[in-house]
């Protein structure tokens, strides 16, 4: 039997002392914990990072909150830098910029991706986003990897409508277009 999943009005604030903590740990350049929570995502490297994440998490938190906190904190070491991008936001600017189809295969890789696949994944986006240094939105990770199993696809529609979403300017000048009949 599964974990229950997170409801999609669910917030990531009951982590936000992890995401506070990792910010902290970004801007005292400590370049050790940094090292230590990129070790994380490593197969068999979780237990010392695990002094990072576990006192900033809720009292009884899951097994499987602790392992999402984890993965966050791996992917926050690997680029961190805070931002207003979702992670699909930051692929679609890549792609843009590099004028390159393989990264709308790897975001819909990502997409289509199951629990057991989505750090693997998670990583080639994040580490895409910093090598063209776009800052990530870390509470909306939180909460895809929260919400990655639920039954609405919720964060995957959202995350879909910010890559293949028509721009705000495109969609206003498609509105005061007159159409022709």
């Amino acid at each position: 039997m599964s974990e229950p999943t997170v409801e999609p009005t669910a917030k990531a604030d009951r982590v936000e002392p992890l995401i506070d903590h990792l910010r902290r740990l970004a801007k005292s350049e400590d370049r050790a914990a940094l090292s230590e929570l990129r070790a994380s995502l490593g197969q068999d490297q979780p237990i010392r990072a695990l002094r990072h994440v576990l006192p900033r998490l809720r009292a009884g938190a899951t097994r499987r909150e602790e392992d999402d906190a984890l993965l966050l904190a791996g992917l926050f070491a690997l680029h961190p830098e805070s931002g207003s991008a979702s992670l699909a936001t930051a692929l679609k600017i890549v792609k843009q910029r590099r004028d390159s189809e393989s990264i709308e295969d790897r975001f819909r890789a990502l997409l289509s991706a199951d629990r057991d696949d989505l750090a693997a994944h998670l990583r080639h986006a994040v580490t895409l986003a910093a090598t063209e240094s776009i800052s990530l939105d870390w509470p909306d990770l939180l909460a895809a990897l929260r919400g990655w199993d639920h039954e609405s696809n919720w964060k995957r529609r959202e995350w879909a409508r910010d890559f293949w979403g028509t721009a705000p300017e495109a969609a206003k000048a498609d509105e005061t277009t007159p159409e022709s009949t």
